[in-house]
């Protein structure tokens, strides 16, 4: 029997709201969030969420006694200034005595304090200190009282702060930092870096993440498209004293920002307590949210108590149907989509785990415009700002939790360890409304997964899950040096609706076969080690080489029906857990494309399986064999052509048929000159690549992907920078060092050249090139204007660009 796990789907909360809104006629809703000055006075209006990441101070180690830092007259003149988000971690010193698994840095505790002014016209709302996320087991202190502690490195929490806070004068922040205890074995940084923020809010108001929107398209799974039924739950706290009777108003905005429908219901909530309203409504001809059009409605949400509003929030999402098929994979609005994704740790180069909003948009788009249409949030929830970008550019996202159970792993098969699985329940809570979820992973690879105690474990998580959502199926990430044994016993593969499998493709047959009511995908797959640029292996020097590519788990996958797809492990190079070598590595090397976002060849690979764009790569990607005059050099085509012809110095070397999703390959005697490749398409050339012997290092390209920037503080832009010969070609074995100078009201936040046994700071303003490029990451101040960056290495004339801020 084929066996299908459907889903019809919605959604995505935008907390905080994002600006000031105009609802449903009569009612102005003026829900803001201030970035430019944390003690301005409130907003006029309803409910204000203020980013407060500007002017933190830090201090690196601990502070004997504590009881003193978290005082408000404490004297903190002298620490350190910084901006959140933050990762502290960043700027320490490499050693090879440190852990290997996270990067070789040392982790220590740190303090950070915040002086801020709350205002007096917050004095009767209720006022909430949000954090987003902190890395790791945090404790907070507003005056010199404790607020309360956070054990978990990956999801966000809240504090109450009403009843401490001093209204009309100034605050103080206090916050306990300790990374020491690691949550995974790769580099997971330390500090607040994620945004904070301070929220007030009418006593009748919104729940945190208490929008919640469920969309069903009658015979979507077919392709239908005639209308979609959405079900809206608002949920409401009262924090007054008395009962309050209100109306509950919804609105819903099109893709193209028109108003497609209103309702309105009345709702009672007694006095301290919370109470949802459910209310229904149907959508003509609905507009599906899928990679290639991901189209998104608002649900624009206002309370209204007496005659006046009080509250009000904004919930993006989109409506779209996926299924499960046991037998035939995956289908999105009855559609067969082979899932060609990949998975990522949340670090950047120049940023550690601190990653910009603006950034992580940035970094979903190269992997989209190579024909990546997924994303694992490996192996923990992620910054909001992701799935955000995720739900906007078309990605489809498996998202997953940090822990088989909770926080602190209990191995009890009674269930009474695992607490109340409160960081799943965040996590679900916080991301249900995102339509590029289409996967909810309990955990990743853990000790217990082929045993019964972790088939229980899932089961109670399961539970958790279906309370606040049901619309998605439930995976995990399996693993194990016992093969298929994992997946054949009585352990995670009979509790969860997908299997997941990871590094273990010769298997698919016999697990699908053990389990064939189930669907099944690649969570994990494809671990070559390669290193941009590097053509041969070196243990000494840290490098992989690029012809480190096999095919066969991409091809075993794409040529089984029953596989939905795979998570290539990794979209980016990773700092931390660095194989195949350890030291001199202190970052991986696993990624289509290097810590920086350049390309590695086995990127291109991986375009030509899944992109329509006509294209063909050459690997090696360098033709500068001198040293080898006459030697033969492997040379490999890859391309979505029918046909790829190679030529040296216009003379032909031979053309041969492409396999499906595989390459072509020529023994050629290295002759200096060009080096280029023709694919053709039904007999004409669908596109060419090429690679020169090149001269000498010559001048500096610098470029900026993004001219454009937000005076906020918080924007950054990716300055890349190419070594290039006379003729503008990049030389790919030069190194030259090169120094940054930033003009304007801006900072050099780092660098970063893609080179896995680079030991150089990330927080610099000068870096050596690798294989002819590096970058520098540039964030924006909260000034409109110019932002003048100038890159300068000895005999080298210097490069210049400009990106604009407003």
């Amino acid at each position: 029997m084929n066996q299908r796990v459907h889903v019809s789907v919605l959604f995505k909360t935008l907390i905080p709201i994002r600006a000031t809104i105009a609802l449903i006629g009569l009612f102005c809703c003026a829900c803001s969030t201030l970035k430019s000055s944390d003690s301005a006075p409130a907003a006029s209006g309803l409910r204000d969420q203020r980013l407060i990441d500007a002017d933190w101070l830090f201090h690196l180690g601990d502070i004997p006694p504590a009881d003193q830092a978290i005082l408000a007259n404490y004297d903190d003149a002298q620490w350190q200034r910084v901006h959140l988000p933050h990762d502290y971690a960043l700027e320490g010193k490499y050693d090879e005595k440190n852990a290997r698994n996270h990067g070789y840095l040392p982790f220590e505790v740190g303090w950070y304090r915040k002086h801020l002014v709350i205002p007096a016209s917050d004095r009767d709302k209720v006022v909430r200190l949000d954090f987003d996320g902190v890395f790791r087991d945090s404790q907070v202190w507003l005056n010199g009282k404790l607020l309360g502690k956070h054990e978990g490195g990956y999801t966000p929490f809240s504090f109450d702060i009403s009843k401490l806070a001093r209204y009309g004068e100034e605050n103080v922040i206090a916050v306990r930092v300790d990374p020491r205890q690691f949550e995974g074995w790769w580099y997971e940084g330390a500090g607040i870096y994620r945004h904070v923020h301070l929220t007030a809010l009418s006593p009748l108001h919104i729940a945190q993440w208490g929008t919640y929107v469920v969309s069903k398209v009658p015979g979507g799974e077919n392709g239908a498209d005639a209308n979609a039924d959405l079900t809206i739950q608002t949920t409401l706290e009262n924090n007054s004293g008395a009962p309050a009777d209100c109306s509950v108003m919804s609105e819903i905005v099109g893709p193209d920002g028109a108003s497609v429908a209103t309702i309105k219901s009345g709702l009672a909530v007694a006095a301290g307590n919370g109470q949802a309203a459910v209310q229904l409504v149907s959508i003509p001809h609905p507009q599906l949210w899928s990679p290639q059009s991901p189209s998104l409605y608002q649900l624009r949400s206002t309370i209204v108590q007496g005659d006046r509003p009080v509250d009000c929030t904004v919930t993006p999402f989109g409506i779209r149907t996926i299924v499960f098929d046991a037998n035939k994979g995956f289908f999105l609005n009855g559609k067969h989509v082979e899932i060609q994704g990949v998975a990522n740790h949340q670090d950047f180069v120049a940023t550690g785990i601190a990653v910009p909003d603006n950034l992580q948009a940035w970094r979903v788009s190269q992997l989209k415009n190579m024909g990546c249409n997924g994303w694992r949030t490996a192996h923990n929830p992620p910054n909001v700002a992701v799935l955000d970008a995720c739900d906007q550019q078309g990605m489809l996202v498996m998202d997953e939790n940090r822990h088989l159970g909770d926080t602190q792993l209990a191995k009890t098969p009674t269930g009474t360890g695992f607490a109340d699985l409160s960081d799943l329940a965040t996590m679900i809570k916080r991301d249900r409304n995102h339509p590029s979820i289409i996967l909810w992973s309990m955990c990743n690879e853990e000790d217990l997964q082929g045993t019964p105690e972790a088939a229980h474990i899932i089961s109670a998580m399961t539970d958790v899950v279906h309370r606040y959502d049901r619309t998605r199926p439930i995976t995990s990430a399996m693993n194990g040096t016992e093969g298929e044994k994992i997946f054949l016993g009585h352990g995670i593969a009979d509790a969860e609706n997908v299997i997941g499998v990871n590094y273990n493709y010769k298997s698919f047959d016999t697990i699908h076969k053990r389990h064939p009511d189930k669907p099944m995908f690649g969570s994990e797959d494809s671990n070559e080690k390669t290193t941009r640029g590097q053509y041969a292996n070196d243990r000494a020097a840290g490098m992989s080489s690029s012809y480190n590519l096999s095919e066969k788990t991409w091809l075993s996958i794409e040529t089984r029906p029953f596989m939905a797809g795979i998570y290539v492990w990794t979209g980016f190079d990773y700092k931390g857990e660095p194989n195949p070598y350890g030291w001199p590595d202190v970052s991986n090397n696993t990624g289509l494309l290097d810590a920086c976002g350049f390309p590695k060849d086995k990127c291109y690979y991986f375009e030509s399986c899944w992109s329509d764009k006509p294209m063909v790569h050459l690997l090696p990607d360098s033709w500068n064999w001198v040293d080898k005059k006459d030697t033969k050099i492997r040379v490999i085509a890859f391309s979505n052509g029918q046909r790829v012809e190679l030529f040296l110095n216009g003379k032909s070397l031979g053309a041969k048929e492409m396999p499906h999703d595989a390459h072509v390959e020529w023994e050629v005697p290295f002759e200096a000159g060009r080096l280029m490749a023709k694919s053709y398409v039904n007999g004409k050339v669908s596109a060419t690549d090429e690679v020169d012997t090149t001269g000498a290092p010559a001048r500096i390209v610098l470029s900026s992907d993004l001219r454009m920037l937000r005076a906020n503080g918080e924007d950054v832009a990716v300055a890349p920078v190419s070594i290039v010969d006379t003729e503008g070609r990049v030389v790919p074995d030069s190194d030259n060092r090169l120094t940054f100078h930033l003009e304007g009201d801006g900072g050099i936040l780092g660098v970063g050249n893609g080179n896995p046994a680079d030991r150089d700071s990330d927080r610099a303003d000068n870096r050596k090139a690798f294989h002819g490029r590096c970058i520098a990451v540039i964030r924006a101040g909260s000034n409109p204007g110019t932002l003048h960056l100038t890159a300068t290495s000895p005999g080298l004339p210097p490069a210049e660009v400009d990106i604009q801020t407003r």
